[in-house]
């Protein structure tokens, strides 16, 4: 008897796993490996071996053994020209970075990193940066802080009692900023020690939850007396983006 292709015994048994392991990680992020091998029914060696690989290629990443979507399905989405229904693609990247003449990247969570996924720039120093160190420390970055204070106060409280005794100094500091990047929209992130300033807002989805950041960063000298004007060119751009993505109006009869 020849078993039809599509059928869970058949040929396609290793690309349905593999699926199931990414949609478990989409709905439920943070998922362990022993709540994948449940949730798939699968051996414990087949599910550890789709796992290892999706890890190798950047598919996933795992932190404290929890498992959520990496930089590669990130940059994915962006490559397709939208990280939502044509919110911003790389051609809007570019053009930001062209504008200001300054590096311009997009970040999204992952676990408590923030993860660089598109980066469009001119300066080897800032591109070299962050081609080369694509998984930061939100509390670290511009684009990390401007997320996490959108977060839901119960995502951002179990975030923060994450951080260890050495990190009290950040978590105070980011306390301190929270309000201000909330009403504003607007974090930034200076780098003493590499000469590098950074200024950070937040595309939101439709319920106003944090979907990336877009970064802008350079030489502190030349985007130190231009932040103000930096900022409100990023929101600018991120209610454009916004605005040509949104459903046109329902008449009214």
């Amino acid at each position: 008897m020849v078993e039809a292709e599509g059928s869970p015994s058949g040929g396609h048994q290793t690309i349905n796993r593999v699926t199931r392991i990414l949609e478990e990680v989409v709905y439920r992020p943070g998922s362990t490996f022993a709540e994948l091998t449940r949730a798939l029914g699968a051996p414990k060696s087949s599910v550890y071996g789709f796992i290892r690989g999706l890890l190798a290629a950047d598919w996933l990443t795992e932190q404290d053994h929890k498992l959520y979507l990496g930089p590669a399905f990130y940059s994915l989405a962006i490559a397709s020209g939208q990280i939502r229904a044509g919110l911003v693609g790389t051609s809007d990247i570019e053009a930001l970075h062209r504008d200001t003449g300054l590096t311009a990247c997009v970040g999204v969570i992952s676990g408590d990193h923030l993860i660089y996924v598109a980066e469009a720039s001119s300066d080897l120093v800032s591109s070299f940066a962050a081609r080369s160190n694509i998984r930061r420390d939100l509390l670290r970055t511009a684009g990390g802080k401007v997320l996490l204070s959108l977060l839901p106060e119960s995502d951002l409280t179990s975030y923060l009692r994450r951080r260890g005794k050495e990190d009290e100094d950040l978590v105070h500091e980011f306390l301190d900023q929270r309000p201000t990047i909330r009403g504003t929209k607007i974090a930034v992130n200076r780098i003493e020690a590499r000469g590098r300033t950074a200024v950070a807002t937040v595309v939101q989805g439709n319920s106003g939850s944090p979907l990336a950041s877009i970064t802008i960063v350079g030489p502190s000298i030349e985007v130190d007396p231009k932040v103000d004007e930096l900022a409100k060119l990023l929101i600018e751009r991120v209610d454009q983006w916004s605005a040509r993505s949104a459903p046109p109006p329902r008449e009214i009869v």
